[in-house]
């Protein structure tokens, strides 16, 4: 593991609406963070799964792509027409996807190294579940992409060669191919004539494996979410129904199963309370996962790998789920719709460390260190109040700034591996939090119980009930009468 003298920087990408800059820090020096690469223009920007490539979209069709070290460009793509595009997870591919025109393969796969195409095809339409076309393995050692009734899968040396396997799904509408690593490959096959959908688990890479090692059908499905764990031992998948048959929910009804690898689980996780599943978030280790779930206000549980619950984390207007990329700890959030109020919990010691607020937040995350908590209100979701606020692990805001308008704020992703001990990383944040301190000679933050509290002993005098409502000509006759 990396000791924290040779932990690598945490850098922030802050996207506007003309261009981007990229910061250095938490921590700010004198509170303001530092400037590594300052307004390039673009209309997109994305980080590689390993944070060693940055890809930009410039309004020119242009495509450049940035090594993260350096901050400098090192390879430009000239692709008309292009709707979307991203990096594979180390950075060595770049994917693209053009408007569809006849007779051509709108969808390439550069080498990033080279800027020469290796594999394209054609895709008539782009949506969340068929893009990225190819999805690779968190090391780029498998890739696969969904065709009509089967996956096919390449060799990721050489994609020259095309398809290398073929895996007969008839009636596939998504996949998600596990990430770390890419030994498994989950399908959804919706309903259809009376047979209903199913969700079935395959291994990769064996020509003669075409028989699910794991497999759950369900009645009332209309889309489903696949979330794999770290160690692909797991899948967790969110079945949502466009109709809830029971008139309880307007938005429709949904529930969570839970499928193994070794088929030793293929079943609906045990909820304590009816409604509909909110959030369900693996921890990094990939031996625990999290549930927002029930009609407001919502509960939270902590289970094991065998479904058993581990940990209550209460209930209140919480609908999203984070955790730490260290496992120590857990933020429970309200966004959205819901108000923004937020509850972190030290997961390792069972606890929760404090709440506070962030409201209007449309992305959070924790830094790759753990040690810090980023949510941010962006354009097209809301167009004002855009702004960034970044959080210690036990809540407190650490930092704020606000923007006419921000379309996006990230994390550079970074192996959690690559920082020290967690704790050891929460000491010498503390430490330093007391040497800022030190000098200002300023107390401790009051909270607003305290200024509620302070205000009501102090001697306002009583509100004065409200008048009754007079209309204007009455008003107007009571001078006159005064006069």
């Amino acid at each position: 593991m990396a000791s924290d003298g040779h932990s690598p920087p945490l850098e922030i990408l802050v996207r506007g609406p003309e261009e981007f800059s990229l910061w250095t820090g938490p921590p700010f020096a004198n509170g303001q963070p530092g400037v590594k690469l300052e307004k390039v223009n673009c209309v997109n920007a994305k980080f590689s799964d390993d944070g060693s490539r940055l890809m930009v979209m410039k309004s020119n069709s242009v495509i450049s792509v940035y090594d993260c070290k350096s901050a400098k460009e090192i390879r430009s793509f000239e692709v008309p027409n292009v709707v979307a595009a991203i990096l594979s997870p180390c950075g060595t591919y770049l994917q693209t996807f053009k408007k569809p025109a006849p007779q051509e393969k709108n969808v390439t796969l550069w080498k990033t190294e080279t800027g020469d195409p290796v594999y394209q095809h054609s895709q008539k339409n782009l949506t969340k579940t068929n893009w990225p076309a190819i999805q690779f393995s968190s090391d780029e050692a498998t890739a696969c992409r969904m065709a009509t009734n089967e996956v096919q899968f390449f060799d990721t040396g050489d994609f020259s060669k095309g398809v290398i396997h073929r895996l007969k799904v008839p009636g596939v509408a998504a996949i998600e191919l596990s990430s770390t690593p890419g030994s498994h490959v989950a399908a959804f096959v919706p309903e259809s004539k009376g047979v209903p959908a199913s969700v079935q688990i395959y291994a990769c890479g064996n020509a003669s494996q075409s028989q699910p090692v794991a497999r759950r059908s369900f009645f009332r499905c209309s889309t489903t979410q696949l979330k794999w764990n770290n160690g692909s031992t797991g899948l967790l998948v969110v079945v949502q129904s466009d109709v809830d048959k029971t008139n309880q929910s307007y938005y429709g009804e949904s529930k969570l199963c839970y499928l193994t690898t070794d088929g030793m689980h293929e079943g609906l996780v045990p909820l304590r309370k009816d409604g509909p599943i909110h959030d369900a978030q693996w921890s990094y280790s990939g031996l625990e996962f999290a549930v927002v779930y029930g009609f407001m206000p919502a509960k939270a549980t902590v289970f094991d790998k065998k479904c058993n619950p581990l940990l209550e984390l209460g209930t209140g207007p919480y609908n999203t789920l984070r955790w730490n990329p260290k496992g120590k700890f857990l933020c429970l959030a309200g966004f959205g719709n819901l108000p923004g109020d937020m509850a972190f919990w030290d997961y390792a010691e069972k606890k929760q460390l404090g709440t506070t607020k962030a409201e209007w937040s449309v992305t959070s995350e924790w830094s790759p260190d753990g040690c810090y908590f980023m949510t941010a209100t962006t354009a097209p979701r809301l167009q004002v109040d855009n702004g960034i606020k970044i959080f210690h692990y036990n809540g407190s805001l650490y930092f704020k700034k606000m923007f006419d308008k921000l379309y996006q704020a990230d994390w550079k992703p970074e192996l959690p591996s690559k920082f020290g001990d967690i704790t050891e990383l929460i000491k010498s944040l503390d430490l330093v939090k007391l040497e800022d301190k030190k000098p200002s000679g300023q107390g401790p933050k009051p909270t607003q119980a305290s200024i509620k509290a302070s205000s009501a002993s102090s001697t306002n005098p009583p509100a004065q009930k409200p008048a009754a409502y007079r209309p204007p000509h009455a008003k107007n006759a009571a001078v006159i009468q005064a006069e």
